[in-house]
This record gives C-alpha cells, structure tokens and sequence, in this order.
C-alpha cells in the first residue's frame, strides 16, 4: 500500500473528556466515515506506537516533560493558563500521538510508503517549554527534530491550513532556515492564538523562509484557493526533502469555535498539490495531520477528502 493510516484506542484516548471541543471521539468519527467510504481496502492500517521520552525531548524541554509526567499520574490542573486540562493517563496519550507520528516518519523516510496519514495529531500550539490550545506534546516539532536528527534532512516544508495559526511550530522554529514553513489561518485579531501576521516571516538567517497568511472572518473556498497558489509557489521554490501537512478541520464551516467557510474541496485540494509536490522534490514523502475540527461532520469529511487524496495521487 502506498497510504498508511495510524488508528487504535490508544490514539484516540487524546482528548479531555466530554463536553471538552477537543474530545475522545474523534478519532472513531473520522474512521467511520473512511470505512464507509471504502478506503479501509485501499490503505495500511498501522497501530499506534508510543513515543520515548528521548524522542520528546527533542522539541520539548526536560523541565516541562517532568510536570507533564507528573499531572499525568494526579490528573488534576491545567497544563497551560486553561485551555489544556490535564487527566489522569495524559502523558500516555499523548506520547502515542507523538509515537504514532515519528513511526510515520520512518515508514516515509524508509519508503515503506509513500503518504501517512494520523488523524490525531497536529498539535500545532504547544511550545517547547508548556502547553497550549488543547496541545501537550507538539508531535509536528517533534517530527522535525527528528528528521534533522536522526535523518539529517536539511529542508522540511511544513503547512498548516487549520483555522488557528500553528504558533507552536513558527515559534519554535522561527530563526531556522531548515524550516519552510506557511500557514492560513484565521486572522489572529479575530482568533486565538492572536499571532501568524504576514509580517511575521522568519529571523536571522532564517528571514524569508516562513509564509504567514491571515485569512478574514468568512473567508471561502473562492479565497482558499486563490491564496492557496501563494503558497504553492512559495513552498516550490525552496525544494523540500519532507512535507508536512496539518490539515485542522476547522477551517470548514460550521465548526463551533472558528469563522471560516471552506468545504473539504479545500483540504481535498491542499493535500493533492502537496503531493505532486512531494513527488517533485521528495520521493513522495508527505505525512498529514489532522490537527483541530470540533464539528464531528467536518471533521469526517475533510479528512476523509485528504485521505482519498493522500490514495488516489
């Protein structure tokens, strides 16, 4: 198989519980939809894989690390100033999401296959030293550090099209040149986490080599695609060896907690173009995250649409 996709109750126990937008159920919902779409034939279906802590630690300090351990057997607090509620197993859970990312990686890098795809995963907010936005473990810097690590790759694309700007990543990444990086995002006057200006394009030696597109309150499938060729162009020109998409569903519209309007025709889109991509510059090698979605049908059947897009390419 070409496409592997990472499914199991140990990836699907990130989340905080009911009521919490970022719940358990995720997961289920999405994998659902897939199989009743028939692409359970047409793909590998992996088992989650749990991270190390070494493996953590590549983007995450040792100190934050530690309280994360530590919360994670009390299950009580905040892992962050109160969008992140710790439970009791969180560590767990969450070093599978990073685990079943870095298995991905191997399988890319190795050729097992060519796309992956990790439904939960994505957690674009968490910086290297806390929590943020429903993220404990930012599995995207994760893989990053890793592929310059243990692969010794000098040029990773990362793209986000998920409503919120992935800060996590821009910051933790914003003075290295090995980064391409480019984000759409809702406009961070209207959205949290209030950052991504088109200012905001890399430091030092890394200047020119991130794309910040704040997208206005209703934006559509109209814009979607029009700015969409911004960053095509952007991320062509810098040759990457490894492409990285965050493919946040709640970008659709009807999410409960953002503005946007597109349809899955934009995440069908996204994930098409980066393939032909990848096959350009890096041997196919394209992992998708699914990032943020609080509206279980958008969720469904944004990633269902990049997932056929991840097969059919």
């Amino acid at each position: 198989m070409n496409t592997c996709v990472y499914v199991g109750e140990d990836l699907a126990r990130y989340g905080f519980g009911q009521g919490h937008p970022f719940g358990p159920d995720r997961m289920d919902v999405f994998w659902k939809a897939a199989q009743a779409a028939g692409l359970e034939r047409r793909v590998e279906v992996c088992r989650p894989v749990a991270a190390a802590r070494e493996s953590i630690e590549r983007f995450h300090t040792r100190e934050y690390v530690d309280r994360v351990q530590a919360q994670s057997l009390t299950g009580s607090g905040y892992l962050d100033m109160g969008d992140t509620p710790a439970f009791a197993g969180v560590y767990e859970a969450a070093a599978f999401v990073a685990g079943s990312v870095l298995d991905a990686v191997e399988r890319l890098v190795s050729g097992t296959c060519r796309h992956a795809f990790v439904p939960i995963a994505g957690l674009h907010h968490a910086r290297r030293d806390s929590a943020a936005g429903f993220c404990v473990f930012n599995d995207c810097g994760i893989a990053i550090e890793t592929l310059y690590e243990r692969y010794d790759l000098q040029r990773v694309a990362y793209v986000d099209i998920d409503a919120h700007h992935g800060d996590g990543v821009y910051y933790g990444f914003v003075d290295d040149p090995r980064l391409v990086f480019a984000d759409m995002h809702e406009d961070g006057r209207y959205l949290y986490p209030g950052t991504g200006s088109a200012q905001e394009t890399g430091t030092g030696t890394a200047a020119g080599t991130k794309l910040n597109i704040p997208m206005p309150p209703e934006a559509d499938d109209e814009l979607f695609f029009r700015e969409w060729e911004k960053v095509e162009a952007f991320v062509d020109a810098h040759h990457p060896e490894f492409f990285l998409l965050q493919c946040g569903a709640d970008s659709i519209a009807g999410d409960p907690i953002t503005h946007l309007r597109y349809s899955p025709a934009a995440h069908r889109h996204a994930a098409q173009r980066l393939c032909r991509l990848a096959d350009r510059h890096a041997r196919g090698r394209l992992l998708a995250l699914g990032g943020g979605g609080y509206n279980r049908q958008n969720l469904a059947q944004a990633w269902t649409a990049v997932l056929t897009a991840l097969i059919d390419a």
